[in-house]
């Protein structure tokens, strides 16, 4: 399953890539490696600088600093999540109303979610380390993200849920919010919380039952 989310592979990484002018490439690659295994704390320019075989000045020519770093390893990871979740909706069958395929639509970005939590901690970990927009917003204007992320993902069907009557647009405000609180709240109690030590069966158990809640909850 991690081999499923992998990118490329440290041993496939060749020393004179930056050579051909992709040495920005290179840098991100090593750093989502370092991500993968252990997280934003392990994005670490020397590390990613030694593993490109390049000085400090020919890195910072394409990263500022660790912050701008992580900020491109962190919009990665969110990319790899969203990834996720689209696979997950691709799999929705067609069949059915436009409302149960709604409805089905909704819970698969939740398992997709989970999913990606669960196969790549580290990346999970690192997608939210980071403020990529480096604009926190206001309560008035919230914090604008790209067409696909995690959470526009999520906004999307739950426009479906509205628009094929699953859900009364009155009932939409906070729901978005809420809703990915709560897939990400249990994905983080399976990483790093007292539920981190279940076995697959029993995990699948609580998130199916979590899901159910939501998906109850809607209707």
């Amino acid at each position: 399953q991690h081999q499923l989310w992998e990118g490329v592979a440290l041993t496939s990484r060749r020393s004179d890539t930056y050579h051909h002018g992709n040495l920005r490439q290179v840098l991100l690659d090593h750093a989502v490696d370092l991500a993968r295994t252990g997280g934003p704390d392990a994005v670490v320019m020397r590390d990613v600088q030694r593993l490109a075989g390049v000085s400090n000045s020919a890195a910072y020519r394409h990263y500022a600093d660790r912050g701008e770093l992580l900020a491109a390893v962190t919009e990665h990871a969110q990319t790899l999540l969203a990834d996720a979740m689209a696979a997950r909706l691709d799999a929705v069958a067609s069949r059915g109303s436009k409302a149960k395929r709604a409805l089905a639509r909704f819970r698969a970005t939740g398992q997709g979610y989970l999913d990606f939590a669960l196969a790549e901690p580290g990346l999970f970990r690192t997608a939210f380390a980071h403020n990529v927009s480096g604009d926190s917003g206001t309560a008035d204007e919230p914090v604008r993200v790209p067409e696909h992320h995690p959470f526009q993902i999520l906004i999307r069907c739950i426009d479906e849920l509205i628009a094929t009557g699953v859900l009364a647009a009155d009932r939409r405000d906070g729901l978005d919010e809420a809703a990915w609180a709560a897939v990400h709240g249990l994905s983080t109690l399976l990483l790093d919380g007292p539920l981190s030590g279940l076995d697959d069966a029993r995990r699948q158990l609580i998130i199916d039952r979590l899901l159910d809640v939501i998906a109850d909850g809607l209707q």
